[in-house]
């Protein structure tokens, strides 16, 4: 059965091409549930404009989904509370020079 931790781990693995570093770390992910094979991601942008829209809600949906024991995968990109570099994990400020 695939765990919170299993999706976090596989979300760890997908970088804003912008910055190199991993949604995770840029705290774009805001909720995450996963129950009985069906997966729920909440995420968030920089910006409800975010040219890379489509770009995340895809990989995100087939990467998770490729997970052993996954039936469905639902990615909804919320912009309330709005993404501040405050979410950023400190690896991510130290890497981009914040810290």
């Amino acid at each position: 059965m695939v765990s919170e931790d299993d999706v976090m781990e596989v979300l760890e693995d997908i970088d804003d091409p912008e910055t190199k570093i991993d949604l995770v770390n840029m705290g774009f992910i805001y909720d995450l549930d996963v129950e009985d094979g069906e997966v729920k991601v909440e995420m968030t942008l920089t910006s409800p404009g975010c040219p890379m829209h489509s770009v995340f809600v895809d990989k995100v949906g087939r990467k998770v989904g490729e997970l052993e024991g996954v039936e469905n995968v639902e990615v909804d990109v919320v912009f309330d509370p709005p993404w501040t570099p405050d979410r950023m994990s400190d690896e991510a400020k130290k890497k981009l020079g914040m810290k």
